[in-house]
């Protein structure tokens, strides 16, 4: 099973038939995407099913029904255990970007973090959840595939939002400070919390 976002409502890749009172099941071979973006906006739906038989091949189809945007992120600590957030758009992020093509996931997750808050001596520590989100640019949908790593930081330097991105806060933010953001953030984010 695979979750994948549109604004906060889930799309459940499954490979089994699901029956809930507030989701809709599609096939997924068969299903009209634009359609279930529109039916996510407008009704009083919680999510949807979209199933394929085959578990193995599940995601692999889906995906091919989009551009797909390979982006890369980070959880970061501090040496307080403080998590560094962004504020964009009216709401508590991680930072993350696009992968250019001459660099792996891992540098490119790195120099996202650097670019979108000034943190510096970033350290990987071990990879986490890959999350996926639909996006609509230039009229035309997208898939972004973000690969999450948890980060460590010795940096206490100055944070620098970058504003060309939009983004106007940078913070680091305690446990109570988190919940709080959670909030006002995105379903993804709130999951690999």
């Amino acid at each position: 099973m695979y979750k994948v976002f549109v604004n906060d409502k889930p799309i459940i890749l499954t490979s089994e038939i699901s029956v809930e009172k507030l989701y809709k099941t599609y096939p997924l071979k068969y299903v009209d995407l634009p359609k279930v973006f529109r039916d996510l906006k407008r009704k009083a739906i919680e999510g949807v099913f979209l199933y394929y038989k085959n578990e193995d091949k599940l995601l692999k189809k889906f995906l091919k029904k989009f551009p797909n945007v390979i982006a890369g992120g980070g959880k970061v600590y501090n040496e307080k255990g403080k998590v560094l957030f962004i504020f964009r758009n009216d709401k508590w992020d991680l930072p993350k970007g696009r992968i250019e093509n001459n660099e792996t996931i891992e540098e490119g997750a790195i120099r996202e973090v650097e670019e979108e808050t000034g943190v510096k001596d970033l350290t990987i520590t071990k990879p986490l959840e890959i999350t996926y989100h639909i996006f609509k640019r230039n009229s035309r949908y997208k898939i972004k595939i973000t690969h999450w790593f948890e980060m460590h930081t010795c940096y206490n330097g100055e944070l620098r939002p970058e504003a060309t991105e939009g983004i106007t806060k940078v913070k680091w933010l305690g446990k109570k400070k988190q919940a709080k953001a959670l909030n006002n953030s995105y379903a993804n984010i709130r999951e690999l919390l």
